[in-house]
């Protein structure tokens, strides 16, 4: 249950993290994204930028991943 809770606040820290850095860059985030979607609908989708899409789809994913990556190192570090 330890090991869980430290995996999931680190992806939690690095989450935010992520998310104040793109802001401050202009990329779009997922709740962007999703708000877009819903006052746009399908259409919305032709205004996102490849970029936009390159962050949402391989970026956020590759950053959390991360995120459990520290976690679990520390969980290993704390407990060994």
């Amino acid at each position: 249950m330890l090991k869980l809770y430290i995996i999931g606040l680190c992806i939690l820290v690095i989450a935010i993290l992520a998310n104040f850095i793109i802001g401050k860059l202009g990329i779009m985030s997922w709740y962007e994204f999703l708000q877009q979607l819903k006052d746009w609908g399908p259409s919305g989708l032709n205004e996102v930028s490849f970029l936009d899409y390159l962050w949402l789809f391989v970026g956020y994913p590759l950053v959390l991943g991360c995120g459990y990556l520290l976690g679990n190192e520390l969980y290993q570090l704390f407990t060994n």
